[in-house]
């Protein structure tokens, strides 16, 4: 095996890797795509496979203004739920710990005494579940 093949081998592989990218990203959009139908569907995946490239080519110019839509859609929704999940998981800040506490003592279900506590314990982020343990 000489250079040339080495070269060629890498083109080679280069071309058939985005191949497969553009085969995955062509399917995966068509399952997001809820205007068209299941029949509309199987005949794409079935041109896909026929005729690879010219179809890939032209379900991309065709769609891709959709695909870029349902892309950007589908990872808004992504952060989102991440976002919500980091919120649930974080608990509150020592802030918010601070203004329960001091709702408490304005209520008159705890001293002074014990506000002072909660709201060092918030200050230095030393939790319930971390005194404890």
């Amino acid at each position: 095996m000489d250079f040339w093949d080495i070269i060629w081998f890498i083109v080679v592989s280069f071309a058939f890797i985005a191949y497969l990218i553009m085969l995955w990203m062509i399917i995966s959009d068509l399952f997001r795509n809820r205007e068209q139908s299941g029949w509309v569907k199987a005949i794409w995946i079935v041109f896909l496979f026929v005729f690879p490239l010219l179809t890939g080519l032209v379900y991309l110019v065709i769609h891709g203004r959709g695909m870029a839509e349902r892309s950007a859609r589908e990872a808004a929704q992504i952060k989102s739920a991440q976002d919500n999940y980091i919120r649930e998981v974080a608990g509150k800040s020592p802030a918010e710990h601070i203004a329960d506490a001091k709702a408490l003592l304005d209520a008159g279900t705890i001293t002074e005494d014990e506000f002072q506590v909660l709201k060092s314990q918030a200050l230095s982020g030393v939790t319930e579940a971390t005194r404890t343990s």
